[in-house]
């Protein structure tokens, strides 16, 4: 009898199913274990277990949802999530394999009462748009499942939405916090709280709450005392350089699209030359000193400020900011401004865990200290050290994107493009998004157009394929098609994400190609887009897009190349009745 047996429910999402069995058979293969793996989709089960063997098994791996354990009452159950499976089957292996039952509590933690629970949620993402809230919807749906009550609080682009109260947080029994950016998490002191991404919350809620519940840690009190940023450390390593970096370009995000907007009003209104003098106190000249000289100059600064934030809490945020700002005078830029927020966050963490003071004097820390250290450490390094080279480098990268021309041109753009449709809003994704964002603040415009134009490929194109091959997607991807051509055309390009999940292995390629060659059309024909977010409608404002013509163009073109590539990739999904001919 094989060492383990798993049942994979894959539901609708087949092929992650079969990828899932092939990584546990090699993970097994790799440790000298024998494993036995049923997997059951939407239309069949594959390699049946005998029911036999179930019965007499000592331990079990379930993966996924939907999978009934009532009749494995004497074997001790593993639970894992199909994403869990496929980022890491060894771990998944070896926990299964050691005999750790599902919903055992992390030691630091102490045990919840059995029966419904009362959770509380946080979701956030770097542009506050899409992950945000298709999070909020997973973690619901997912307690709907498991039978607890939750409510979920969205800090999308708009700020906090839905926000919970102090009753709430108190009341709780579980807080989960899914978001790609930094959460302050001084609320929930003494509670027990689980991070992770909005990716795990949005393909298995019900797996994460599930994984919540097993590792949540009780947040360490002190992170909402005046010591709150040698709190804040305890996390600061474990969220990555991504993490921080789209923190601050999620809060330099507001910056760069009010300034950009009103730069492109000003035109407008005054012609391409309203900054000069001779129009000074027209309401062109005054908008563009607004969008210019105000929104813009703040955008370095909110970018450096926000990065130490995320690392140290709120004590970074003024030597990140600083930092930022000095960056803008010796015009390092937004690579300047970069720079500036990690030295700023990592000083603070550095002093908050070398500086001891006594209990009377640690008020000090955060309002005077840690501002003062780290501030003066971060402004001397930029004016002596890091400064000079990134301003340099961003001189000569700059210089270089602005000459770009033909060929070299639309290779930038296919690189981009393609990122755009990797993963839809995860880390490739937001990685290119924030390189083109970063980018207005330095003059050079060609890129974003590129960026946002295949961004917006993706659903258009799935929108268009369901029409035009109607067998090859379900019902409930043909009723979605209808949504993802207007989350298209507004530039959010996870409206594709559902039609991924279901078929990665066709639809992701398909939607790579047309990305790819949206944006290469797009550079190769010098598009240029002030504007980082709005999709089609801020196509109509003024100077907002040069050469509309060729952007409408490279959209079109892309869309038809991934509406191409689904209709030949793409499998018939069940038989649609057509109406007979009159």
């Amino acid at each position: 009898m094989a060492d383990i047996l798993a049942i994979i429910g894959g539901g609708d999402k087949g092929t992650h199913a079969v990828l899932a069995r092939e990584a546990l058979r090699k993970a097994a293969a790799a440790a000298g274990r024998t494993i036995e793996v049923e997997v059951r989709t939407a239309d069949s089960v594959l390699d049946p277990l005998d029911p036999g063997k179930l019965g007499g098994a000592g331990t079990v791996l379930i993966v996924g949802e939907g999978v009934d354990d009532t009749h494995l009452a004497g074997a001790t159950v593993h639970r894992a999530t199909l994403d869990e499976v496929l980022a890491d089957a060894d771990g998944v292996l070896a926990r299964a394999a050691n005999g750790k039952p599902a919903g055992t509590q992390n030691a630091a933690a102490p045990a919840v009462a059995a029966g419904p629970l009362k959770i509380v949620a946080v979701t956030s993402c770097p542009t506050g748009i899409a992950h945000t809230f298709m999070a909020a919807e997973g973690l619901q749906g997912g307690a709907k499942v498991l039978g607890h009550a939750i409510r979920v609080e969205t800090q999308g682009s708009v700020g906090a939405q839905d926000g919970l109260t102090p009753a709430e947080i108190a009341e709780a029994d579980l807080v989960v916090i899914a978001a790609d950016k930094q959460v302050d998490l001084a609320r929930f002191a003494g509670k027990r709280v689980f991070l992770s991404p909005t990716k795990p919350a949005i393909t298995d809620g019900a797996g994460l709450i599930r994984r919540a519940l097993a590792e949540a840690r009780v947040q360490d009190a002190a992170a909402g005392a005046a010591s709150e940023a040698d709190g804040a450390s305890s996390g600061a390593d474990k969220a990555g350089v991504y993490r921080h970096l789209m923190t601050g370009v999620s809060f330099m995000l507001p910056f760069v699209v009010a300034g950009g907007l009103l730069i492109a009003i000003a035109f407008a209104l005054g012609g391409i030359y309203v900054y000069e003098d001779q129009y000074e106190g027209t309401l062109g000249w005054t908008l563009f000193q607004i969008g210019s000289k105000g929104a813009f100059a703040l955008m370095v600064p909110a970018l450096g400020g926000y990065i130490a934030y995320s690392i140290a809490d709120r004590p970074g945020i003024a030597p990140g900011m600083v930092g930022g700002l000095i960056a803008t005078s010796i015009e390092a830029g937004f690579l300047g401004g970069i720079a500036a927020g990690f030295i700023a966050g990592y000083t603070v963490l550095a002093l908050t865990r070398t500086i001891r003071l006594p209990k009377n004097l640690a008020g000090l820390m955060p309002v005077l200290i840690l501002p003062l250290l780290a501030t003066a450490v971060t402004g001397l390094l930029m004016y002596y050290v890091v400064g000079t080279p990134t301003a340099r480098l961003l001189a000569a990268m700059t210089a270089w994107l602005q000459g770009m021309q033909g060929s070299s041109a639309a290779i930038l753009g296919l690189i981009l493009g393609g990122m755009m449709a990797v993963d839809m809003g995860g880390p490739v994704n937001k990685a290119a998004y924030a390189f083109g964002t970063a980018l207005i603040s330095s003059g050079v415009t060609q890129p974003m157009a590129a960026i946002m134009c295949a961004g917006m490929t993706p659903p258009l194109a799935l929108a268009l394929a369901c029409r035009l091959f109607p067998t090859r997607f379900t019902a409930d991807e043909r009723e979605a098609g209808n949504a993802a051509f207007v989350l298209g055309l507004a530039f959010v390009t996870e409206g594709a994400i559902p039609f991924a999940a279901r078929d990665p292995l066709r639809v992701i390629p398909s939607l790579i190609a047309g990305s790819a060659v949206a944006g290469a059309i797009c550079m190769a024909l010098a598009v240029e887009l002030r504007v980082p977010h709005g999709g089609i409608f801020v196509l109509p404002i003024p100077n907002a897009v040069s050469n509309l013509t060729g952007f409408v163009i490279a959209l079109v073109v892309g869309t038809l190349v991934s509406t191409a590539a689904l209709g030949i990739l793409k499998r018939s999904a069940a038989p649609v009745a057509v109406p007979a001919q009159a």
